[in-house]
């Protein structure tokens, strides 16, 4: 063989052995077991609940409504899938909330309620913090697409920015959200 041909010869790739590629892929499918363990675990699909072992007595507890029995309720996070199993309380915020919308398109003005499925810590802490939940819930308002605000799908979107703000300030006051939802018990949009 001379050299131009040893040149133009291409030289052959070198195979990955075996052993690599199986190690590859249990390192994949072993990674991916393990986040879907953990995720199975943390909505309570793997034994107990998520929640009762580690559960801070300092916190509010769900309320099961009468002749419910709370040992055989599953909770993602802090809601329970089966939430007409629990007692939902109400609480109206009196003062009403007026904001400006986005770029000063308009205004708005709400009236809001809240309920919660823990027991009567949670609206304590309302309470306690409603300048903080009224300044959360007023800089949501501000932040407004008027567009957006007078279709339903907007005022359900909104609904969920206002219970996540509320939860939010609740959990770095008291360590603590639970809010489930936030109601409009007025509305008003200009």
């Amino acid at each position: 063989m001379d050299t131009a041909d040893a040149a133009t010869t291409p030289k052959p790739k070198k195979k990955k052995s075996k052993l690599v590629k199986f190690a590859m892929i249990a390192v994949v499918l072993g990674g991916g077991a393990a986040g879907g363990a953990l995720y199975a675990q943390s909505i309570g699909l793997l034994g107990g609940k998520p929640g009762t072992e580690e559960e801070n007595p300092d916190h509010p507890h769900l309320v099961p409504r009468e002749g419910e029995d709370p040992e055989n309720f599953k909770v993602v996070g802090a809601r329970p899938v089966e939430a007409d199993k629990f007692q939902v309380s109400y609480y109206p915020i009196e003062e009403k909330f007026t904001s400006n919308l986005r770029d000063g398109a308009g205004f708005i003005q709400i009236g809001v309620g809240i309920s919660t499925y823990y027991d009567e810590r949670v609206l304590q802490s309302v309470e306690r913090h409603e300048m903080a939940l009224r300044s959360a819930i007023l800089m949501q308002l501000a932040d407004q697409d008027p567009t957006l605000m007078s279709t339903p799908k907007g005022k359900v979107v909104l609904k969920a920015r206002l219970a996540k703000a509320v939860n939010e300030v609740l959990e770095e006051k008291e360590g603590f959200g639970g809010i489930d939802d936030v109601y409009f018990t007025s509305f008003v949009m200009q």
